[in-house]
């Protein structure tokens, strides 16, 4: 696997997911470049990630590439695009961006338009490539473009490709946000068990492995959620209990306009992103 030379703009960890899971799949290291401004940064990504290009400056790591990857806090994105707008203008690259909240029409807008952009959502775990990404491509990319992306972002985890850029925001506040849900019920679970007696150790082993099994069974079952959830709440049983305590609540619609609340905030951050970058 190789698309010629890949610029990730910035050095956090997200940029070392996706560039050591490039180099694990057989990527060429001398086409993986990164412009990192803090010199022990730069020196750590130099360790971790061995015969990749390192650089100060972000017009070094760009010059030549044939992708760039934005991997820069989303408030600081347009003064990071604006001064590369020329030297991007020269090649045209496929730009891939993995600040959230950010339109692919004001990157491209800040970059000099008639730009190839693709916008993804990666989450948490893909710092283990264990993660899922949605991916929205603007009308400027070509589908040799697209898989370039797609096969770059899948070193990390599973690519969800989405029709309308609107969808991001929903996968933003489902699974970008969605790892925070889970460590919330994570928490309350075992903070319950503690209350009724276990240790701490062995309530978070007793959840923890729950949660994975529970997980590889609803992705290996093939059977909906209700079913899976019927399989286990027997008549009069445990879950049962549970359960009707949980449906004599509010608690499906709290959840609900909890997700609701995420994807409006990315809406919010987006038009905040506009503003700002306005000249």
């Amino acid at each position: 696997m190789d698309y010629g030379k890949v610029a990730y703009v910035g050095g956090g960890n997200m940029t070392r997911a996706l560039a050591g899971g490039m180099l694990a799949a057989g990527y060429a290291a001398h086409h993986v470049l990164i412009s990192e401004p803090l010199a022990e940064h730069r020196e750590h990504l130099a360790m971790e990630l061995p015969g990749a290009e390192i650089h100060k400056r972000n017009e070094d790591a760009v010059r030549e590439a044939e992708c760039i990857v934005l991997a820069v806090k989303p408030q600081i994105l347009s003064d990071v695009c604006k001064p590369l707008a020329p030297l991007v203008q020269q090649n045209k690259p496929l730009v891939i961006s993995i600040a959230a909240g950010v339109r692919a029409s004001d990157i491209e807008k800040w970059l000099g338009g008639e730009l190839p952009v693709v916008r993804v959502m990666p989450n948490q775990p893909a710092l283990l490539r264990l993660g899922i990404s949605g991916l929205y491509a603007n009308e400027h990319t070509s589908e040799q473009q697209l898989r370039a992306a797609t096969n770059i972002i899948s070193t990390t985890g599973p690519v969800i490709r989405v029709s309308t850029e609107e969808d991001i925001d929903t996968v933003t506040a489902v699974s970008g946000t969605g790892p925070a849900y889970f460590y919330l019920l994570t928490d309350m679970l075992v903070k319950a068990a503690v209350d009724l007696g276990l240790s701490y150790e062995d309530a978070l082993a007793l959840v923890l492995e729950t949660a994975r099994g529970a997980g590889e069974m609803a992705e290996q079952s093939g059977e909906t959620m209700d079913s899976l959830i019927a399989r286990v709440r027997s008549p009069g049983g445990t879950t049962a209990a549970a359960f009707d305590f949980l449906d004599g609540t509010d608690f499906r619609d709290i959840f609900s306009a909890a997700v609701v609340a995420a994807r409006d905030r990315a809406v919010d951050l987006a038009d905040q992103a506009h503003e700002a970058g306005k000249d």
